[in-house]
């Protein structure tokens, strides 16, 4: 069996041009130093809101579901780190979260003309019938 003077090992990838292994090198490293500021981001504003239910003596739904928004962009920062998870799962649960919010934020009474929800109604209507 002949093997090629280029490749040690057949199951080996050719090796990257320097220029590229240094490109990569670069942008884990600021993907990294970002998700790291995000991070600590979301700890200061989670603190915040802690801080302010704290001041106010109330904790309200609008509240709790902050809370959740909070925990789900750490959790995906931790999925990240750990290399375990889906990155499709939590992606979901945050964006319901956050709809869940609005809708909370936004109250019962306003009408659906002022309403920032267009697009989910439009994803609504592209639903087939149950």
């Amino acid at each position: 069996m002949k093997r090629d003077s280029k490749h040690t090992c057949e199951d080996e990838p050719p090796a990257l041009p320097t220029h590229e292994v240094a490109a990569e090198k670069t942008f884990k490293t600021v993907e990294r130093a970002l998700l790291i500021v995000a991070a600590l981001m979301t700890l200061g504003a989670a603190s915040i809101e802690v801080w302010s239910a704290y001041q106010r003596g109330s904790i309200n739904l609008a509240d709790i579901l902050l809370m959740f928004l909070y925990t789900e962009v750490i959790g995906m920062i931790a999925v990240f780190y750990s290399g375990r998870g889906s990155f499709f799962v939590l992606p979901i649960f945050i964006a319901i979260t956050a709809l869940a919010r609005l809708i909370v934020l936004q109250g019962k009474d306003m009408a659906p003309e002022m309403s920032s929800m267009k697009p989910l109604r439009f994803c609504c209507c592209l639903l087939p019938p149950s």
